[in-house]
């Protein structure tokens, strides 16, 4: 060996420590976990998936929360007499809400470390006077909830969730099409063979119109030939005959399409899921089981659920409610301070959050929409960004350097995998999250949560790497 190769190696070796040192380097969240970790990841995952089947809707979400937190010993806020370091405290509002309270060892003035997902995804909404008859089929017409392809939402089975109020006043549940022997429900989109004309020339935007998306709910009319929708009447008899319902009472219900069936393991080695509903369920349960690891915390943590995320935070059951601050005022009344509006705006600027809420995975097949240096990838743990929004930054929550900066070290000190990314190129498109809103109370916040392939589709797929990474972040953070 020449002394120039030897001088050649030497250099090579001093940059790659240099490079070593000081260079950014991505790594699957896979090959950071233990053993230990990768059989904690695939049986959390297990329980997560059993969650999602059973809590397809937000109030569906609300009752499993709520079931939780009495299984853990959560009491319901309005019980409990005060809050000592350790009570563990729950509140249902609206039956869409939720929030779990571990009380800590500093007082809440001194501010809460928080975690807020939401529970409402993307799905079809019955309109108020749903049902119809056409070409000898009931059908009945749909309001699209949140951002979606419709060209997605055809072809495929449904199921309805949800609730009706009845003309005398009682509420019922409604869940179809989950069950073995349940019947389901199908949109049927225009065949091939004529579409050529019509369908075919449209953009993809509109290849499926909102007024289009109406679902098949039966065929066989009534005998008698002196009424004239014979198989909407026939619906209307199995309505009222199963569940006491006449056609009026669709005017005080809130029934919900969902993609029927349940959640799988996708992949030979089984290491991601595809289910309906994991934005923002994922961060959701991720959260939730993360309360259980936390015992007397050194701040109050508080654990939130809310509604409407997907179509703007709107509403008294959305993140620009004033259901938080309703909160932090019983929170102060319990632990014995003086509760006004200036006390309630000090602990709620003192505190520190994590809008717990997902983001886009790159798509191999769809990679020029991303901006390869600051794009998040499946497998490659929680997912970090600093803002979203659209364009330059609006409807955005621009997280501090230094926020950012806790939340790094946090990661780092329990080392736990985590990338840091946007959502998409620039002027590509854009999103926001419940963040924005948290921040106008002054609070730092940012959002920490899980890469998504299919986002907004009937299908979505997560990395179990990455949900468990969420998992461990938010066990983190409420500890902090």
């Amino acid at each position: 060996m020449s002394l120039l190769d030897n001088i050649s190696k030497d250099k090579k070796t001093k940059y790659q420590k240099l490079e070593e040192k000081l260079a950014l380097k991505k790594k699957s969240a896979w090959e950071q976990f233990t053993d230990k970790q990768r059989k904690e990841a695939f049986k959390l995952c297990d329980d997560y998936k059993s969650f999602l089947d059973r809590a397809k809707t937000e109030r569906e979400a609300v009752k499993e929360i709520e079931a939780f937190a009495k299984k853990k010993g959560f009491s319901e806020i309005g019980e409990a007499k005060e809050l000592t370091p350790g009570s563990r405290v729950y509140d249902i509002y609206r039956n869409k809400n939720a929030a779990l309270v571990i009380a800590g060892k500093r007082p809440i003035t001194e501010g809460a470390r928080i975690i807020v997902s939401h529970v409402d995804s993307p799905r079809l909404d019955l309109k108020p006077h749903p049902l119809y008859e056409d070409s000898g089929l009931a059908m009945m017409k749909t309001h699209y909830y949140g951002g979606i392809k419709k060209y997605q939402w055809v072809n495929r089975p449904f199921a309805l969730h949800g609730v009706v109020t009845k003309k005398d006043g009682t509420t019922i549940d409604i869940v179809i099409g989950e069950s073995e022997k349940d019947p389901v429900f199908v949109i049927s989109d225009l065949l091939i063979h004529l579409s050529k004309n019509s369908q075919d020339k449209r953009l993809a935007s509109e290849a499926l119109k909102g007024e289009e998306l109406n679902i098949i709910a039966g065929n066989i009319p009534v005998t008698d030939n002196k009424v004239k929708h014979k198989v909407k009447l026939a619906i209307l008899e199995h309505l009222y005959d199963k569940y006491g319902l006449v056609e009026e009472d669709f005017a005080s219900a809130e029934i919900e399409a969902v993609p029927a069936g349940t959640s799988k393991d996708v992949g030979f080695d089984r290491s991601l899921i595809g289910a309906y509903g994991q934005d923002d369920k994922v961060c959701a349960f991720a959260s939730l089981a993360a309360s259980d690891s936390v015992k007397i915390p050194e701040h109050t943590t508080i654990i939130l659920f809310y509604d409407k995320e997907e179509i703007g935070s709107v509403g008294n059951t959305g993140a620009r409610s004033n259901y938080i601050e309703y909160l932090f005022g019983e929170l102060l009344e319990m632990s014995g301070k003086h509760v006004s509006d200036i006390e309630v705006r000090k602990a709620l600027m003192k505190s520190s959050a994590l809008s717990a809420d997902v983001s886009a995975a790159v798509n191999p097949t769809f990679k020029d929409v991303h901006d390869a240096h600051n794009s998040s990838f499946c497998g490659f743990g929680a997912l970090l960004e600093k803002y979203n929004g659209y364009g330059g930054k609006y409807s955005a929550s621009d997280a501090s350097a230094e926020y950012v900066g806790i939340i790094r070290k946090m990661l780092n000190d329990n080392k736990i995998p985590w990338q840091l990314g946007e959502l998409g190129k620039v002027d590509e498109g854009g999103g926001s999250t419940i963040a924005v809103f948290f921040s106008n109370y002054s609070m730092d916040i940012i959002d920490l949560g899980v890469p998504v392939l299919g986002m907004h589709s009937p299908f979505e797929v997560v990395s179990k790497a990455d949900m468990y990474s969420a998992y461990m972040a938010y066990a983190a953070f409420l500890e902090s």
